[in-house]
C-alpha cells in the first residue's frame, strides 16, 4: 500500500480521537471555532502589547517608572477574580509579554 493510500484510509474519527464519525464531525467543528478564538487571542494581546508599550513610553517620557506596579496588581487580581487560580497565571505572562521582565 502506498503513503498516499494508507493516509486516505484515515478516518475523521482517527484525527479527533473519537468513536464515531458523528463525534469526530463535531470535535473537529469545535476545533475550527478553538482554532478562530486562538487567532483572535492572539490579535488582542499584540494590540494589547501595543497599547502598553504607549503607556510606557508616556510614563517615561513624563519622568515616571515603565511599570506600575499597582495598576499590575489590579490586572491580577481582576484576573484572579474572573478566572480563578490559573487568571493569576494568565496575567503575569501577559504583564511579562508587555512589558517585559521586571
Amino acid at each position: 500500500m502506498s503513503t498516499s493510500t494508507a493516509a486516505s484510509t484515515v478516518t475523521a474519527a482517527d484525527r479527533t480521537g473519537a468513536r464515531t464519525e458523528d463525534a469526530a464531525a463535531v470535535i473537529g467543528d469545535a476545533r475550527e471555532r478553538i482554532d478562530d478564538l486562538d487567532g483572535r487571542i492572539i490579535g488582542l494581546v499584540q494590540e494589547r502589547m501595543a497599547v502598553s508599550a504607549v503607556i510606557q513610553e508616556a510614563r517615561i517620557t513624563s519622568g515616571g517608572r515603565r511599570v506600575n506596579l499597582s495598576r499590575e496588581m489590579e490586572i491580577l487580581g481582576h484576573y484572579r477574580d474572573q478566572l480563578g487560580r490559573p487568571g493569576t497565571a494568565l496575567a503575569m505572562t501577559l504583564l511579562e509579554l508587555c512589558r517585559g521582565r521586571v
